[in-house]
């Protein structure tokens, strides 16, 4: 087992995994910008080592600056948590060049699944099901004559990036014209990567994601499923697990899909199968994969008994085997919902300012980075906090 862990990231998460490795016995290196220097992941931490003032890209997405600060401090391995760099091919490389651990897939798998038409092609060997759709296209041209094939209305979708960027739903020739060039421009300038994609459309569609895990030996479990359909500006905010409202059948079904995606690409870790849910004829379609931690990890762990953070120390470290074994029964159900700084009367804008006090109530799990007088910088993600509760059915879980 390692002796200590770099955790590059901020905020909950950076909260949550300090938790985990304390537990474990294993110290913990917090990073922190001079905006976070006040934060409750600074505090909790073993060490830490300030990354200097800035931008994220001038501080937590500076690959150098990280890698420098686990051989400064001598950690075996980095858990990058989510978001920044948790799904940055170069980083994952980085680590491994430096002999770091990266607590998560290997560079080639990131890489993989990172780029959603490749990620396509993996699910279409592993038999997992599909939205009608294509591979890269080569220009507007393609793009409407593919699109008279599937049918409108359809998705131009980046292949690279994420969180709602790049994605543009035309419902006939003139708006998928209007929209082409647009979605490059913005493939490009926000991901380095101008590829884009056409993907047929479902108007009422719920999203249902399958928790993964695997290891080195090649076992894979399943650990059940999430419903993060309760969205804003395509970033979740309300998730829960079980998924309510889902047959056994298609549940299996998803189990299976998942499953055999992970088989097929070898995957390590925990990770995400994300599915797009047809209520109407109660089928799903393979959407991607998240190859980290989920920030909503947590309703799992509360339904399955499992502490993931653990199991990727454990697998980074050659040290968990048998998952495959695991039984995986759900015990009651989970909701989490995420706290944001914004501003309701502006149309729920992120926005910063100074937390003059902060009680949370001792019947849901809590995580968060946040306490009294703390200020709230507009340089990161606005969410404040995640609170969960856990209870032996939905109903109760909801009043909860």
């Amino acid at each position: 087992m390692f002796s200590k862990v770099l955790i590059a990231n901020r905020g909950a998460i950076a909260v949550r995994i300090e938790r985990t490795l304390a537990k474990m016995g294993v110290k913990s290196v917090a990073v922190y910008s001079k905006a976070d220097r006040d934060s409750l992941h600074v505090e909790n931490a073993d060490e830490a080592v300030y990354l200097g003032e800035g931008t994220a890209k001038d501080t937590y997405l500076d690959v150098d600056k990280i890698i420098k600060a686990a051989l400064d401090t001598g950690a075996e391995a980095i858990h990058p948590g989510y978001g920044f760099l948790s799904e940055n091919t170069v980083f994952a490389a980085k680590c491994e060049e430096n002999n770091i651990k990266f607590v998560g897939p290997d560079s080639s798998q990131i890489k993989l699944f990172g780029l959603k038409h490749s990620a396509r092609e993996i699910a279409q060997k592993a038999n997992v099901p599909l939205l009608s759709g294509t591979g890269l296209l080569k220009g507007v041209d393609e793009a409407i004559v593919e699109a008279e094939k599937i049918g409108y209305p359809v998705m131009i979708k980046s292949t690279a990036g994420g969180g709602g960027i790049g994605i543009r739903i035309c419902e006939n020739k003139d708006e998928l014209v209007a929209s082409y060039d647009n979605v490059c421009h913005l493939a490009e300038s926000n991901f380095n990567d101008a590829g884009v994609f056409l993907e047929k459309y479902i108007r009422k569609a719920r999203h249902v994601e399958v928790q993964i895990f695997g290891n080195e030996y090649g076992e894979v479990a399943t650990l059940g499923e999430r419903d993060c359909s309760v969205q804003r500006r395509n970033q979740k905010v309300v998730e829960e697990s079980p998924a309510p409202n889902l047959s056994d059948t298609v549940r299996e079904q998803m189990y299976t899909a998942a499953k055999s995606l992970a088989k097929t690409s070898g995957y390590r870790s925990a990770g995400t199968v994300e599915f797009l849910y047809d209520e109407s004829d109660e089928k799903f379609y393979f959407l991607e994969v998240n190859t980290r931690l989920q920030v909503e990890h947590g309703i799992t762990e509360e339904v399955y008994g499992v502490d993931l953070v653990e199991w990727m120390i454990k697998e980074a470290a050659g040290e968990l085997k048998g998952i495959e074994e695991f039984k995986a029964v759900p015990n009651g159900h989970s909701i989490e919902v995420r706290v944001y700084a914004e501003d309701c009367i502006n149309n729920f804008r992120p926005c910063s300012g100074k937390i003059d006090d902060v009680t949370f109530s001792g019947k849901a799990r809590v995580e968060t980075w946040i306490r009294k007088n703390i200020e709230i910088s507009a340089l990161y993600d606005p969410m404040l906090a995640k609170l969960i509760v856990h209870a032996e059915n939905r109903e109760k879980a909801v009043e909860k």
